[in-house]
């Protein structure tokens, strides 16, 4: 980004330091500048980092880390573009990139080089809505989770999962996405969500549910979801898992509906990026358009 011309990179003071020992160990000319705001060492604290940089001038944030971590991000960053590394546990939203050519990719959206809105990519979500009032977001999946506790947060028990809701399939990914990938259902137009019940005495998927581990999972139902439609929660007492982590527990008498929108975050397609600052000249010393 500084070989670019960015001036300053603003960044959440995280308990690692490793935005600081990166900027310390590049010796470059580019300012970093950590957020003022009171920490908790949680994930709320990306959340308000993603609310507070927008407002600061931010063009574009870097989220480093899994589906959480980028949950956490698009709850507070709203229309702003988000580049999301994939570093974490599960990274089905988030993708793989090299981190030079990340920046890079970001530093063309800042400086706002023509045609770069076409590396901008809209993306889904699910809403989770009580009563009919929004309460939550998650990016790749809701989990309807057959305990009464949140507890470790993480789910470990497959035999516990009563239905899925993904906001789009994607192949090749792991977790509790991992049981739609297996589906041999086609894919409908103008649909792009999918539900799927678990249970009963119907087919078996091999899904992959962590490294290592394929789990057969009977699947009981599968109803592909448009934009806009929702999925009632009828299991109670039970917890929702978010993007992999059990996070709301609902109790009997909760009206609790998951709804597929498209609401989610504004994504930057890297190797698109690139390609578009690279054609308009970007790279070249003295040829910048």
């Amino acid at each position: 980004m500084d070989a670019l011309g960015i001036l300053q990179v603003s960044a959440l003071a995280e308990l690692y330091g490793l935005v600081i020992q990166a900027h310390e160990q590049a010796h470059i000319g580019l300012r970093v500048e950590l957020l003022e705001m009171p920490m908790t060492r949680t994930a709320p604290d990306s959340t308000e980092a993603a609310r507070i940089m927008p407002a600061q001038g931010v063009e574009c944030i870097i989220a480093l880390g899994g589906d959480g971590t980028n949950q956490a991000v698009a709850k507070g960053c709203g229309n702003s573009l988000l580049l999301p590394i994939s570093t974490g546990t599960n990274n089905v939203f988030p993708t793989m990139v090299e981190g030079t050519l990340a920046g890079l990719a970001a530093a063309a959206v800042a400086l706002e080089v023509e045609d770069i809105h076409k590396a901008i990519q809209p993306t889904y979500c699910l809403e989770i809505l009580k009563d009919g009032q929004l309460i939550d977001i998650t990016l790749v999946d809701v989990v309807v989770y057959d305990e009464v506790f949140v507890a470790s947060r993480a789910i470990w028990d497959a035999n516990k999962i009563l239905s899925v809701i993904l906001a789009q399939v994607k192949t090749n990914t792991l977790g509790a996405s991992g049981i739609a990938n297996c589906l041999p259902e086609s894919h409908p137009a103008e649909k792009d969500g999918i539900w799927t019940e678990v249970g009963g005495e119907g087919q078996v998927a091999l899904a992959p549910i962590s490294p290592g581990m394929i789990v057969p999972i009977p699947i009981r139902s599968v109803s592909w979801l448009a934009v806009g439609e929702s999925v009632p929660v009828r299991h109670a007492p039970v917890v929702l898992a978010l993007d992999g982590e059990r996070e709301v527990p609902i109790h009997p008498g909760s009206s609790i509906e998951v709804c597929l929108s498209s609401n989610g975050p504004r994504v930057i397609q890297v190797e698109t990026a690139f390609d578009i600052a690279r054609k308009q000249g970007l790279f070249m010393q003295g040829e910048r358009r």
